[in-house]
This record gives C-alpha cells, structure tokens and sequence, in this order.
C-alpha cells in the first residue's frame, strides 16, 4: 500500500488541498494529514465546510486516513524510520516554505518535509502568494536544490477548462502527477501523443 502525506498550510488554495486529498482517500493508499491551525482555518473559510467534517468524509473511503496534531512532535511522521512514497505540501504558505528551507521549523508539518528532504523523498510544494519577493524566490530556490518540486498552482490554459473545476482538478492533477501518482484529472499537451 502507498503511503503519502499530505500538508495543508494557512496559504489561500484550500481547494485544492480539498481535491487532493478527495482523490487520495478513494484510492487504496495510506494518507498522513497534518494540517496547521491556520490550514484547518483558512479551508473552513473558503470551501465552507468545517476541518474535521471534512476529514470524516475522507475517511469513510477507500484510502485508511491518519490526522495529526501539528504539534505532536512524536508521531511516526516525524522519523526517518517512517518510509513514505511522497509529502505534498498543498497549499504552502510562504512561512511554511521559509521554515523548512532554513530548517527552523518546529512542527510537525515542517518536521515531516525536513524528513523527506534527508531521507530524498519526493517532496512536492505547491507555493500559493503572488506576487513573490526576492525572499519568497530564495527560499523556494533552496527548496528546489535540495530536492524539492515546487509546483505553483498555474492554470495549464491549453486544456481549455471552461470552468473552475476543470482549472482545479488540472493543478490537483499535476501535483498527484509530480508525487508519482498517475491520474486523469488532468489534460496532458496533445492528449499525451507526439507532435
């Protein structure tokens, strides 16, 4: 069984760590969620529907659901003895992003990234500010350098979504994609044939 850990920061974005974490729990996978105080209310702010509401949705799915309290330092996602597939950090806030560049974070989140980061597991970041500053760009650069991907959630405008799902599920796509999860939420260029 796959295990992923999914992060979910303060950052505006919700939705996407909504659908996500919606595809994941409806594949046979093992999901290590933490969410900062922030993350929880920032996504009961935009998507209108309450953190632990959510996570009893999920969890009567395929996928078997762990959530974690951003400050239980001692849970097994916190080691490098606990082995996953890939962490994706969906949205991450440029605080988030700062602290796990320069190593300085003391939660669980920050923790788990820092991990995967040592341990060259895949390490997914979806940064979610605009514009960037000079800041914001080092400390993703730093990220990327050490192993990172970092995946903005741009809109591939090729596909032609006519709504704001279609925008959505193609970035969720690309994420699970960039995590080594195949998928079809989103459009591939040409329909993935040669040119």
């Amino acid at each position: 069984m796959k295990r992923y850990i999914i992060g979910v920061t303060g950052a505006s974005g919700s939705v996407l760590a909504k659908r996500v974490l919606s595809y994941l729990s409806d594949t046979q996978a093992e999901l290590h969620i933490i969410a900062t105080d922030m993350g929880r209310k920032v996504f009961e702010y935009e998507t209108g529907i309450p953190w632990s509401q959510f996570l009893r949705s999920v969890s009567q799915n395929k996928a078997e659901i762990h959530s974690y309290d951003n400050k239980d330092m001692f849970a097994s996602v916190a080691s490098g003895s606990f082995v996953t597939d890939a962490m994706m950090i969906v949205p991450c806030s440029m605080a988030t992003a700062a602290k796990i560049a320069t190593g300085t974070g003391g939660n669980l989140l920050c923790r788990a990234a820092d991990v995967c980061l040592k341990e060259k597991t895949k390490l997914v970041i979806s940064p979610r500010e605009a514009p960037l500053n000079s800041i914001h760009l080092r400390n993703l650069l730093t990220l990327s350098e050490n192993g990172s991907i970092i995946l903005p959630p741009v809109p591939m405008f090729y596909a032609k979504s006519e709504d704001y799902n279609g925008l959505i599920d193609g970035i969720a796509g690309r994420i699970l994609k960039s995590a080594g999860i195949e998928n079809d939420l989103y459009t591939k260029w040409n329909n993935g044939k040669e040119m």
